[in-house]
């Protein structure tokens, strides 16, 4: 497995532990369906957070969340509306980013509740 995947995969770790931390339940974790991916699901029991995770291992090109562009948030909103529609679920959904910037062990983690909302069309 290349590099940055198996780093991709350790900060989806990070984040899910994060979120557990604060209360949330994690309820799917790299969702797909076809092309659609989500990388967190989770509940803080009123809402339904999505939560998209950007990690790098450092910020000099940037910080992580800027790499969420409006093609990315449509995207992250259709597979949203695929998950919600197969699960049967009727909540209101928030959408969050989390960054994780640093080398293994000396992580920063950013949590980014509200990040974006759905397109209205």
């Amino acid at each position: 497995m290349a590099q940055h995947n198996i780093f991709g995969q350790r900060a989806e770790r990070i984040a899910a532990q994060f979120l557990e931390n604060q209360g949330y339940t994690i309820l799917d974790r790299n969702w797909r369906s076809g092309h659609k991916e989500l990388d967190l699901i989770a509940s803080d029991g009123r809402t339904l957070v999505v939560v998209e995770v950007k990690a790098r291992t450092t910020s000099r090109w940037g910080n992580a969340e800027v790499w969420v562009d409006n093609m990315k948030i449509r995207r992250i909103v259709n597979a949203t509306d695929a998950y919600l529609r197969l699960k049967c679920i009727d909540l209101p959904v928030r959408f969050d980013i989390i960054t994780i910037i640093g080398e293994e062990g000396k992580e920063a983690i950013e949590h980014i509740p509200d990040a974006f909302f759905a397109p209205m069309n």
